[in-house]
């Protein structure tokens, strides 16, 4: 199968999308499609399977001018989107989920659970995904939930599988068996549209690779032909320089101290502390306890037991409010369910933690939260054509940025950022690394949660590791390697340790 787009163009309003997009793939490669948060790319993958109609230009499959319907026309057709952000019934067992509107009846015309749960086992098993599928896959953490996206369009027999962002909440493990996956079925003749920011992704598993910058194809490489440099300088416009900012922090006393926390069956003792002006990243393997020990202290999940002190005093948090309450933000990994009020304003996102800051004699300064929100989206860059549009109708990265915003804008003074570039453009990595050198050079304290183990090396000033619900670790950034983490995350020993 051969995808040709040409000359694809589209406008929303008067704010035009795309201008002029020319893409291919066939059968048996993987084609990249890369560019900052923004660019489009999401857009034109929209159009190709039918959720949105072209202004202008041409799809054809095969030398045949194509149009699909819909999404469902499009998997019908061989075409499946494994899409960023997920739509799941969290109360729905992952069988029910991954067979919805697919589901298999017996010759009696009930429903064949016993055959759903084990072709919905086999897939996963495919992708080294251990998981259990008869229960809600709202417990399952984001990275669970996205091999089970994976594992769908395996179900479906595709003859081209678009990607889009498929590791970001993935451990090296799982990207491995992912690659593995997709080399398979590349050998078999299936082809691949591969969205990503992890560069070191694109040349591991990439044939070729197009950049798009402000809704326009700039260049298409064969991979093996281009350098990580020149692919940066035609997404930005710009070359970035060092991809990690330099670090030079200055450490004030411990910020947050946190002794002997438990949460039966998910964390056990776990003891660490932070200091102002330092990030202290947490690392471990998917599932290991490193969000599940912040949700506790942010006051989203219950602490069996354990002491919290900010500043040396003991802080008693039950709720997140009594975490905003002293002085605690935590910009988590789920942007998307639990980061956002994707149908409210961007100005009412930013300015929710905050709020109280504005209100005199009862009554909330609009002129003083127009300029805060105001100088809040131009310091983290967010492209948006106003802080009065929704939430949910940005990009990925630009929803994160947001999520980042407003919790910069609460003034917290520890900031938990969990997976804070998951889904980021490289531009905007750094633009969001810089942020986090100048708040720690404010004296913020920042606890990291990163399963980017260059991102953890690069950004740290020490390492916490988690293995199986305990702290296995925590150990100086300067002289650690990616092998030692992964070791210390496997429950080994090092001599770091």
């Amino acid at each position: 199968m051969r995808i040709e787009m040409k000359g694809i163009s589209k406008a929303f309003g008067q704010n035009r999308v795309l201008e002029g997009v020319n893409f291919t793939v066939n059968s048996g490669e993987v084609h990249a499609l890369m560019g900052e948060n923004g660019a489009g790319k999401s857009t034109l993958m929209n159009i190709f399977t039918g959720l949105y109609a072209k202004d202008g230009g041409t799809i054809t499959i095969d030398g045949q001018e194509a149009h699909f319907s819909g999404p469902l026309d499009a998997e019908q057709h061989g075409i499946s989107f494994i899409h960023q952000e997920m739509n799941n019934f969290l109360e729905m067992p992952v069988v029910d989920n991954m067979f919805l509107n697919k589901e298999l009846h017996t010759k009696l015309g009930t429903l064949d659970d016993k055959k759903m749960r084990a072709q919905a086992t086999h897939y996963l098993q495919e992708l080294g995904a251990d998981i259990d599928v008869t229960q809600p896959i709202g417990t399952l953490s984001v990275g669970r939930q996205q091999m089970i996206e994976i594992a769908k369009s395996l179900m479906t027999d595709a003859k081209i599988i678009i990607m889009d962002e498929p590791t970001a909440a993935l451990t090296e493990t799982e990207i491995k068996n992912l690659f593995d996956v997709v080399n398979r079925l590349k050998a078999k003749g299936v082809g691949f549209i591969y969205i990503s920011h992890r560069m070191e992704e694109i040349f591991e598993i990439a044939d070729k690779v197009t950049v798009m910058r402000d809704g326009v194809s700039v260049a298409e490489y064969d991979t093996k032909d281009v350098s990580m440099k020149q692919l940066v300088k035609d997404m930005v416009g710009r070359e970035i320089g060092d991809f990690y900012p330099e670090r030079h922090p200055e450490f004030g006393p411990v910020a947050l101290k946190a002794e002997h926390l438990s949460e039966k069956g998910v964390f056990e003792d776990v003891s660490f502390s932070v200091r102002e002006g330092e990030i202290l990243a947490f690392s471990g393997l998917m599932g290991a306890g490193r969000t599940e020990i912040m949700r506790a202290i942010f006051g989203i999940d219950h602490l069996d037991s354990g002491t919290v002190e900010i500043d040396g005093k003991p802080v008693h948090i039950h709720t997140p409010a009594d975490a905003i309450k002293a002085q605690i933000g935590f910009a988590t990994e789920n942007r998307k369910d639990e980061g956002l009020f994707l149908n409210d304003s961007l100005h009412d996102n930013i300015v929710l933690p905050s709020i109280n800051g504005f209100v005199k004699h009862g009554l909330v300064d609009d002129k003083a939260t127009n300029q805060f929100v105001e100088m809040l989206m131009k310091r983290l860059t967010v492209k948006a054509m106003g802080p009065d549009v929704t939430a949910g109708s940005l990009s990925g990265g630009n929803q994160q940025k947001v999520v980042l915003a407003k919790w910069v804008g609460s003034g917290a003074k520890v900031l938990i950022l969990d997976e804070p570039t998951r889904g980021v453009d490289v531009g905007a990595k750094r633009e969001i690394y810089d942020l986090m050198n100048e708040l720690t050079a404010r004296h913020v304290a920042i606890i990291m949660i990163s399963s980017d183990l260059p991102e953890v090396l690069g950004m740290s000033d020490r390492i916490a590791v988690v293995y199986e619900g305990h702290i296995t670790g925590i150990v100086p950034t300067e002289g650690a390697t990616q092998e030692s983490i992964m070791t210390l995350a496997t429950g080994g020993n090092t001599n770091a340790n």
